[in-house]
């Protein structure tokens, strides 16, 4: 029994090793994917697909290009009250742009709308608000992009790719955000 714990505890360990370095690869060494030749113009819809992490942009029904997301940290279902940690679902529009945000610039969508604030209100709770897409905390200037769900309900793109989407986008943009 003796003999079982402590190879059972080694192979705990290494385990934990193998997923630490795995962690530090993704975060710290992996190579920055080449850039893409930046876009022009404008777009006029924005498709953000959370079960995918994709985010999509189009100008006249043509997907122009595809960037990864992150989500709020409790990304599956539909935003509902403030701190649930959940991306709002539905039809929106960008209605306003920070560009002195905590995160690397950020583009607003109009929510919550009339039906979130009602249904929040017949439970007694805030729909919550300010939600933007927008880049990395200001504090990671120059560090990895963060890989996993993070945000309060916000969709979060790497530094880069917002700063191509805030050249792009214009105000009342449309934004589809689906399950």
């Amino acid at each position: 029994m003796k003999r079982f714990l402590r190879n059972l505890a080694l192979a705990i360990i290494a385990i934990c090793a193998i997923l630490a370095g795995a962690i530090y690869w993704q975060l710290y060494l992996a190579p920055a994917p080449l850039p893409l030749e930046p876009l022009t113009g404008q777009i006029d819809h924005i498709l953000i697909e959370k079960s995918e992490r994709r985010l999509t942009v189009f100008r006249d029904g043509a997907a122009l290009r595809t960037y990864t997301i992150a989500l709020g940290f409790e990304p599956a279902g539909d935003k509902f009250q403030e701190g649930d940690g959940k991306t709002p679902e539905g039809l929106f529009t960008i209605d306003r742009r920070n560009p002195q945000s905590a995160y690397h610039l950020s583009l607003g969508i109009d929510y919550p709308q009339a039906e979130d604030r009602a249904r929040a209100s017949a439970e007694g709770v805030s729909p919550g608000g300010d939600i933007f897409i927008h880049g990395q905390p200001n504090a990671r200037s120059g560090n990895p992009t963060i890989p996993w769900d993070w945000t309060a309900g916000c969709i979060a793109v790497s530094d880069t790719e917002i700063e191509e989407l805030w050249r792009i986008t214009p105000m009342g943009t449309t934004v589809e955000i689906r399950p």
